[in-house]
């Protein structure tokens, strides 16, 4: 077994929290959370740090671990339903309708069950081949492409029941979700 090496685990945190904590947010959708489920992940990593072969992989470790987390997270019944002080608004002035339809497809993604948000999310905003995705997952390849494709169903037909006119952003839109 290999000794921890706080110095080396402290640059990746540097490195690399950020796009982590991107990940994360678009798995829970909601800031706090996904600090939460980082600081989870970062903290299982930093535990597992002396078994990882090869360092240079511990980010997709991380993701994995991030992905495994969201999708246990949602399994909680606890989870399923949370109190907002704020009232959803149906449109939001000044920012016109690209704003207006950019939260129509984020509201149907977050709606989307977590593996199948979870497969979209590495596969579309990461940018993670199907293999990654897969290993991120913790599935097999052909896993990937049946949870896309049923997301992607199922978010095309969601955007489709309020009139279709949000269609066009999908898959390539979900990439300029911001957090």
């Amino acid at each position: 077994m290999t000794r921890r090496d706080p110095a080396a685990f402290a640059e990746f945190v540097a490195a690399r929290s950020a796009a982590l904590h991107r990940s994360a947010y678009l798995m829970v959708g909601e800031r706090h959370l996904a600090q939460d489920l980082l600081q989870e992940a970062l903290t299982k990593t930093y535990v597992a740090w002396p078994r990882l072969r090869d360092p240079a992989k511990a980010e997709a470790y991380t993701r994995r671990v991030i992905t495994t987390t969201a999708i246990s997270w949602y399994r909680r019944k606890s989870w399923q339903e949370r109190p907002s002080d704020t009232i959803p608004e149906a449109s939001h002035a000044g920012h016109g309708e690209d704003l207006v339809r950019r939260q129509w497809v984020w509201d149907a993604l977050q709606a989307l069950p977590p593996r199948q948000r979870a497969a979209i999310v590495l596969r579309y905003y990461e940018d993670l081949t199907e293999a990654q995705t897969a290993d991120a997952l913790g599935c097999a390849v052909g896993t990937v492409k049946s949870q896309v494709h049923a997301g992607l169903a199922t978010l095309r037909k969601t955007l489709d029941s309020h009139g279709g006119e949000h269609l066009a952003l999908l898959p390539r839109d979900l990439t300029v979700v911001n957090p």
